[in-house]
């Protein structure tokens, strides 16, 4: 992965237009290949390690997609209308002319490994975590920080669904300081061979917290049980805010029931009446001011070190 002043360096237009000068699109070119093909081979090696009935043929097919273009997961297109394009997906639909059904899951893998990173450690870690600080979701119910973790994870395994392992897998590629994970270039099969460590723990924690198949999890409550709550006619942004606070709940409650879910609904709502604060859904904002971010911990790097 690129140091942080060569990305600066990188970006600067001088820079760029010294490089364009000095070398050819087919030395670039060349570098870009070795770049995304190093991607897909780690993740197929990584594949090979894990148990393959893990996966379906289809979820490794998109898998080794979306590592091929996981260099450019953060790279946009504008086009001749000026509107913005993901480049994997460019690339994807018009330059291979693979099948545009299949663009939008390579980034949805993208987006959800990059939430996996974030999540890792919190996953693994032994140790009291006293505040959980992910970038992608800022304010969530107040609960007790276990049941944030499994929120979180919740909320991430929903949004990917089946996919969630395939995600994970690439999560492994991503830049190995953040996930604890440390880069060993002269033995790539013992640096696979820990990050299949890694993989197999946070999979057993995932399974452990009871997430598997969590996105068919069904709502205990409905709209109109919302809006008889809160006392109104009509549906809009209030319900639907509602409505993803309750699937926090949901999430932190596993064996919560329907009338513990809307007894819930209605204490919070009372609180909010009471301070005249109509846009109060009991949340707790997550700040990342003066936050440390808690590490593997003791779990985390005895899997590292197998």
């Amino acid at each position: 992965m690129l140091d942080e002043e060569l990305k600066i360096a990188a970006a600067d237009d001088e820079v760029r237009a010294a490089i364009a000068d000095k070398i050819s699109r087919e030395r670039i070119g060349h570098e870009v290949c070795l770049l995304c093909v190093a991607c897909m081979d780690s993740t197929w090696r990584l594949l090979q390690l894990l148990e393959l009935s893990s996966f379906t043929d289809d979820q490794r097919r998109l898998c080794l997609y979306a590592a091929l273009f996981l260099p450019f997961r953060k790279t946009i297109y504008t086009d001749k209308k000026g509107k913005k394009i993901p480049v994997a997906s460019y690339i994807f639909r018009n330059s291979l002319k693979l099948k545009g059904s299949d663009a939008e899951p390579v980034l949805s893998l993208h987006f959800a490994a990059e939430k996996f990173v974030s999540l890792i450690p919190l996953i693994l870690s032994n140790e009291d975590i006293q505040i959980l600080v992910v970038d992608w979701k800022r304010e969530i119910i107040d609960v007790p920080d276990a049941s944030k973790l499994r929120i979180l994870a919740g909320l991430l395994l929903r949004e990917i669904k089946e996919f969630w392992r395939a995600a994970l897998v690439l999560s492994m590629l991503l830049p190995p300081t953040i996930i604890g994970c440390p880069t060993n270039p002269s033995n790539k099969d013992s640096e696979m061979g820990r990050k299949s460590e890694l993989f197999k723990g946070i999979e057993k924690a995932i399974l452990d917290l009871g997430l598997e198949k969590v996105w068919e999890m069904k709502p205990l409550v409905n709209g109109k049980d919302i809006m008889n709550v809160l006392e109104i006619k009509s549906g809009g942004p209030v319900v639907k805010e509602w409505q993803q606070k309750l699937l926090e709940w949901q999430l932190a409650h596993p064996s919560g029931s329907t009338d513990e879910c809307i007894d819930w609904m209605r204490i919070i709502h009372s609180k909010c009446a009471r301070t005249e604060d109509h846009s109060c859904t009991g949340r707790h904002r997550i700040r990342n001011e003066n936050v440390k971010y808690p590490t593997l911990g003791k779990r985390g790097y005895e899997l590292l070190r197998k």
